[in-house]
């Protein structure tokens, strides 16, 4: 039977977590700091459940140096639920802001609030998305499918990479041709907000930098774009400037922890600008289910569902590790060591260009999920692939096999995956090379 340091994991999610943190987490399972039950069974709403909760928002503010003016809120769905979240939630506080400024303009007249509303809605409501990848993709098509008792043309697709490059995810075009929703500040109306995912766990697409097309326009949130990231597969990998972003989400799947966790980090400011249920039915607009209503999430503490206490010890568990190696400079050093670490594979596939072919373009090239095709002229050859994940296995390589939607292979270098395990994978790819010049 294999032991842990014998198996090199490269999943995509849920990915390989620090052994010393599952060797604290078995025993917090059994029975948690000799309280004699384990941290599955402590009910969500005790003080024990109420301090890990405390722990784990305090290590994450600590590591991403998170402001006081920044909400962080713990919920069920994964990424997928925030891509429904993120509309009923955002257009509620576009919505709000056009009420907020109707009642004032209008002499709080509210039959010609409502009208105003209706109308602005109809003519007005924007949500862009830069669609670069499969989860953005699918993030873009969830709003459109939200919004469709509305009507069509609400979701404003700014960028489609698949455009530019034959009809794949392979590259971020440039900035200069997005189609973004132009802001007040440049003589349009505004978007409800303007969603990217950091990286695409599919494709190995991963923006290098924050886009300057976002970058902030002003203190006014009706002036600036209300930036959304989807950071589920980068989260941690790299220093994070929270202002920038109006809303950030993950799932904890990749990089901080185990299933059934979804971290939402928002501004504060976000929660007050919400209509109630009955003017949003008035306009036309859906409310948020309870479950994905940040504001009633955020009044509860988390908890206001039954949350998984374990799982969220489990992140803090992770993060609190990170801490204790590289102090509050923990992004800093993560994003190092894994440029270290995709470097050495990025540089292998590249020397072996006639044997392999990385799928994205260069410049956009994933530091955490590297794919990549085997043969047949730089598509994939069925037989090479093959053979390359079978020869993985049987060297305790695991994991490489690419997402159902594309094929090829992908190796996935989340926190966890240490240096030692890169360099078994390097070994196998410079040995499989070898053999197809035999």
């Amino acid at each position: 039977m294999p032991s842990r340091e014998d198996i090199a994991y490269f999943g995509a999610g849920p990915a390989p977590l620090p052994t010393p943190v599952l060797e604290a987490g078995s025993r917090a399972f059994l029975n948690y700091e000799n309280t004699g039950l384990s941290l599955a069974e402590v009910s969500h709403r005790s003080p024990l459940a109420t301090k890990i909760l405390a722990d784990t928002k305090s290590a994450l503010s600590q590591i991403l140096e998170i402001p006081d003016t920044y909400e962080i809120l713990f919920l069920h769905g994964g990424g997928s639920g925030e891509f429904s979240a993120v509309v009923f939630n955002m257009v509620a506080v576009w919505v709000e802001e056009r009420r907020q400024r109707a009642l004032k303009e209008l002499d709080g007249n509210e039959e010609k609030v409502l009208e105003r509303v209706r109308k602005e809605i109809r003519e007005e409501l924007r949500l862009d998305y830069l669609v670069t990848g499969s989860w953005s993709l699918k993030a873009s098509q969830e709003a459109a499918n939200l919004l469709e008792p509305l009507g069509k043309g609400f979701v404003n697709v700014a960028v489609d990479a698949r455009q530019e490059s034959g009809g794949k995810f392979t590259t971020i075009p440039d900035e200069s041709t997005w189609k973004l929703t132009p802001t007040r500040k440049e003589g349009g109306k505004g978007s409800a907000f303007a969603y990217f995912c950091d990286n695409e766990t599919v494709d190995g697409v991963e923006f290098p930098s924050f886009p300057k097309s976002l970058e902030p326009q002003g203190q006014d949130e009706e002036v600036e774009r209300l930036v959304v990231a989807d950071m589920s597969s980068n989260f941690l990998s790299r220093h994070v400037d929270v202002p920038k972003y109006a809303v950030i989400f993950g799932g904890a799947q990749k990089n901080i922890g185990i299933t059934d966790t979804t971290i939402v980090i928002l501004r504060k400011s976000l929660l007050a600008q919400q209509p109630t249920a009955a003017f949003l039915h008035a306009v036309g607009v859906w409310s948020p289910p309870v479950v994905f209503h940040w504001p009633t999430i955020a009044k509860n503490n988390s908890l206001y569902n039954t949350l998984p206490i374990f799982s969220i010890w489990i992140a803090g568990e992770v993060m609190r590790s990170l801490l204790t190696v590289h102090g509050t400079q923990a992004t800093f050093s993560q994003e190092n060591l894994a440029n270290a670490k995709a470097k050495i594979i990025y540089d292998l596939l590249d020397k072996y260009d006639a044997v392999y072919r990385v799928c994205p373009d260069k410049t956009v090239r994933s530091r955490m999920n590297i794919c990549f095709r085997v043969g047949g002229d730089g598509k994939g050859d069925a037989a090479m692939e093959k053979a390359f994940l079978e020869g993985a296995e049987k060297r305790a390589l695991q994991g490489l096999k690419g997402h159902r939607s594309v094929g090829g292979v992908r190796a996935s270098n989340y926190n966890a995956v240490p240096m030692e395990n890169v360099k078994k994978l390097a070994e196998w790819l410079e040995e499989f090379a070898g053999q197809q010049k035999a």
